[in-house]
C-alpha cells in the first residue's frame, strides 16, 4: 500500500494568499515524479492556522528519491520548500522570498485501508 506525507504548515492569516499563490505557481513540479500518486493543499476553515499539504506516494523510497532529487533541486535556487511538497520558506540569500509559514512539521503514514465511491 501507499505512504502518505502530511506537512502541517503554520501560516499567519496575512500570509495565506502568498502561500496559496506559491503552490499554484509550482503546479506540475511533483506530478511527473516516479511513484507520485496524489497532492492536495488543504486550507483551514476554522479553529487552526495550519494548512495541510497532503501527498501520497507508492513507497517511502519514491518519496525519498523525490526529496533528494527534484524537490531539493527546485528549492536550492531561491524557492522555498519543506517535505511533503510545500513552499514553506528557506534560509539564506536576500533574493529568496520571505517564508509564508512560521512553522512546519511532517507526519508520515502508511495506508492500511482505503475506499472509493461505488461505481454504479
Amino acid at each position: 500500500m501507499s505512504i502518505v506525507k502530511i506537512n502541517a504548515l503554520t501560516v499567519p492569516e496575512e500570509q495565506r494568499e502568498v502561500l496559496e499563490q506559491r503552490f499554484a505557481s509550482r503546479a506540475g513540479s511533483v506530478e511527473s515524479s516516479d511513484g507520485f500518486e496524489w497532492f492536495e493543499l488543504l486550507r483551514p476553515v476554522e479553529g487552526t492556522d495550519q494548512y495541510l499539504v497532503y501527498t501520497r506516494w507508492r513507497s517511502e523510497a519514491d518519496f525519498q528519491a523525490w526529496m533528494d532529487g527534484p524537490m531539493k533541486a527546485a528549492h536550492q535556487g531561491g524557492g522555498a520548500g519543506r517535505p511533503g511538497g510545500g513552499p514553506a520558506g528557506a534560509e539564506g540569500g536576500a533574493e529568496r522570498p520571505k517564508p509564508a509559514a512560521t512553522g512546519s512539521s511532517v507526519w508520515s503514514f502508511e495506508v492500511v485501508q482505503q475506499a472509493a465511491p461505488k461505481q454504479g
